[in-house]
């Protein structure tokens, strides 16, 4: 397994978004907060009685997607499923925000507007030529 995330594609990048992802999704296992997600926010929106198992696969995704980051392994499939999470949190929660995160509103699409780009990036390491995604 190759761990020397120095010696894959973009390592830069690719260690923003692990820290981005690896603190965003551990972050609720230690402060309630992805239990808080699962039961005020989806159950509240339609997911009941299964709000809290999908908190916690959403942010477990985003381990294996950190996972995926360093040794290139799933990548594709992971960045799939985190684009799909991201989409989904622009959809249900940040687009009613605006645009912005701070400064001209709060909460808004931006950044993970930016997350998934910097993910595309991966998907398409060679522009947007045609290549086979799975």
């Amino acid at each position: 397994m190759n761990f020397n995330v120095f010696q894959l594609s973009n390592p830069l990048l690719r260690i923003a978004l692990v820290v981005i992802f690896m603190i965003h999704g551990a972050a609720g296992m230690f402060n309630n907060g992805i239990n808080d997600f699962g039961n005020l926010y989806l159950n509240q929106v339609g997911f009941s009685p299964f709000g809290v198992p999908l908190a916690w696969l959403i942010k477990l995704s985003h381990l294996l997607f950190v996972f995926s980051l360093m040794t290139d392994k799933f990548l594709k499939f992971s960045s799939i499923v985190t684009i799909m999470i991201l989409v989904a949190g622009i959809f249900m929660i940040h687009l009613k925000e605006g645009w912005f995160v701070v400064g001209g509103g709060r909460n808004g699409v931006e950044f993970n507007f930016l997350l998934i780009f910097a993910i595309l990036s991966f998907l398409f390491s060679n522009g947007l030529k045609s290549q086979k995604l799975l």
